[in-house]
C-alpha cells in the first residue's frame, strides 16, 4: 500500500533549510517518492500551525522509511536539524 510523508515545518534558517531542500527531493525520488504538496496554500484548523508543510508520496511505507534511513536523506537532514522546527509522520493510505 502507498504511504505519505507528511512534514509541517518552521524554517529557522533559509540559508541550511535550501541546501536540506536541495538534497532531499533526489533522496525521495531514490525511493519512490513524489512530492504531491510543498509549502503550498494551506488552513490551519487545529494543532501547531507550521508555515511550510510538505506532503510526498511514496510506494509503501517501507519505502518512505527506508528513505528517512538511508544514508543520502540522513546527509540532507543534517542541514534541516538546526534550520528547522519540525513534525515528519509517514502514514499509510488505505485504499
Amino acid at each position: 500500500m502507498a504511504a505519505l510523508w507528511i512534514a509541517h515545518v518552521t524554517v529557522t534558517d533559509a540559508d541550511a533549510y535550501g541546501k536540506y531542500a536541495e538534497l532531499a527531493g533526489p533522496a525521495l525520488a531514490k525511493y519512490g517518492g513524489e512530492f504531491i504538496a510543498r509549502a503550498a496554500r494551506y488552513v490551519q484548523l487545529e494543532g501547531k500551525e507550521r508555515p511550510r508543510n510538505v506532503v510526498a508520496r511514496f510506494p509503501s511505507l517501507e519505502a518512505a522509511v527506508e528513505c528517512y534511513n538511508s544514508d543520502d536523506y540522513q546527509q540532507a537532514l543534517n542541514y534541516a536539524r538546526n534550520a528547522s522546527e519540525r513534525e515528519l509522520l509517514v502514514v499509510e493510505i488505505t485504499e
